[in-house]
């Protein structure tokens, strides 16, 4: 495998680097998996790139998205920007329009990037024409983690399909003395549910105020009945979600504390090493759609090239680019991560989770229905200010006793103040 793998990427390198043929492939990727599954997956990378030669070095940066772009942004400033960042979505697209991006174009159309990768991260990793990340996974955010045996002590069978499912199943299991849902309490956390709601409700709805920041959509009826069924889940959590990290309510769901978590799929990795079991500890499905069909929420970790002067660095984004979009790569990461790989060319065999093999069947599903989504809270469909924007009304709102007809107001009020 190591040998097929050098010898595709020295035919990459043969094309794209002919000005430095003779350097030494090195680099230092900026990222922010410090801890966890999260760093034991980007150490994979690391070990596959100085298996095929290259000297890895990594910068974590911990914390919050904006930390690493506060970063970058410091690099680029200093005129010394990093050869290889972890970035998503809208960002890539803006960091291309600098026109300090690497040109990935030749290396992809050798090794046949645009037939292989998900149809849908294409446009993100190719924005303006041009090549210029690479991309690691795809995370879907809308999952529902249901505990086992809380479903059994509120004598439900199934997962709930519908929010109206999910209330009555709630409801039993707050008279059986379960904390119905788990919930960490930061931002990020509060819109990744908030967002999952919203699909729930309408696909068209999330699209038309998370993608297309459409202030009537943002203040209607629906974003209203979003905040209502919030309300809900809010009432169901206990009193010390608050400033709580997103593992530990993921422990509360295993173990049978909490009912019900929605959170990304990296949520896999750290079950895995906390030797939970599927369909033991835990369940898993897509979160209630109210129109009946499938949903999903897309989110893909991807690694974005920025132009270098010294060969050594050059050669090493070949190198890191092509190492990332090896089926082996693309395979044993995602087993660590949780996600399941962006090139749809690589079969999800055992050693991947049932969960993760029902992600794609799912994602095929939604993309047959037309239902697919790119995460908000996820950095994929609106540059930063809005997302924290967003995020500021929806936090204030699980925190407070703010009104669903003010929430909606409020967000379309901080999307405008925003332009």
């Amino acid at each position: 495998m190591k040998l097929k793998t050098k010898l595709g990427i020295t035919a990459a390198l043969t094309v794209t680097m002919t000005s430095a043929a003779y350097a030494e492939p090195k680099t230092n990727m900026l990222h922010q998996w410090h801890s966890g599954a999260n760093a034991k997956a980007i150490n994979v990378l690391g070990e596959m790139y100085e298996a095929a030669g290259g000297e890895w070095n990594q910068t974590a940066i911990p914390g919050h998205t904006s930390n690493t772009i506060a970063r970058l942004r410091a690099d680029v400033i200093s005129g010394h920007p990093p050869s290889a960042v972890q970035l998503k979505g809208p960002e890539i697209g803006e960091w291309a329009k600098t026109g300090l991006t690497a040109n990935l174009n030749d290396l992809a159309a050798l090794e046949n990037w645009e037939t292989v990768v998900a149809p849908e991260l294409v446009s993100v990793m190719k924005p303006h024409g041009e090549w210029v990340a690479a991309p690691m996974n795809i995370h879907r955010i809308d999952w529902m983690w249901a505990s086992k045996s809380a479903m059994d002590a509120a004598g439900a069978t199934d997962l709930p399909k519908t929010w109206d499912e999910f209330n009555a199943i709630a409801e039993n299991m707050a008279a059986a003395g379960i904390i119905p849902v788990a919930h960490g309490g930061q931002d990020w956390i509060d819109g990744t549910l908030f967002e999952i709601v919203v699909q729930g409700i309408s696909t068209d709805l999330f699209r038309e105020a998370f993608i297309e920041l459409n202030l009537d959509a943002l203040q209607g009826q629906e974003m209203v009945a979003a905040f209502d069924q919030l309300r809900k889940m809010v009432g169901w959590m206990d009193d010390a979600f608050p400033g709580r990290g997103w593992e530990e309510p993921l422990n509360m769901m295993a173990t049978g504390k909490a009912g019900f978590y929605f959170h990304g799929d990296w949520a896999i990795g750290t079950m895995n090493a906390a030797g939970y079991e599927y369909g033991t500890d835990y369940l898993c499905a897509g979160a209630p759609m109210n129109n009946g069909k499938p949903g999903y929420i897309l989110n893909s970790d991807s690694v974005v090239f920025f132009e270098q002067k010294d060969d050594e660095f050059i050669e090493g984004q070949a190198l890191l680019a092509s190492t990332i979009m090896t089926p082996e790569f693309q395979k044993v990461f995602n087993v660590a991560k949780g996600s399941i790989p962006a090139r749809m060319d690589v079969e999800l065999g055992d050693e991947f989770n049932p969960c993760q093999q029902l992600n794609l069947v799912d994602l095929k599903a939604a993309a047959g229905a037309g239902t697919v989504v790119r995460s908000m809270a996820h950095n994929m469909a609106v540059p930063e200010k809005f997302r924290k924007a967003l995020f500021t009304v929806i936090s204030e709102f699980i925190t407070s006793d703010m009104t669903s007809e003010d929430a909606a107001r409020r967000m379309a009020e901080a999307v405008i103040n925003e332009y």
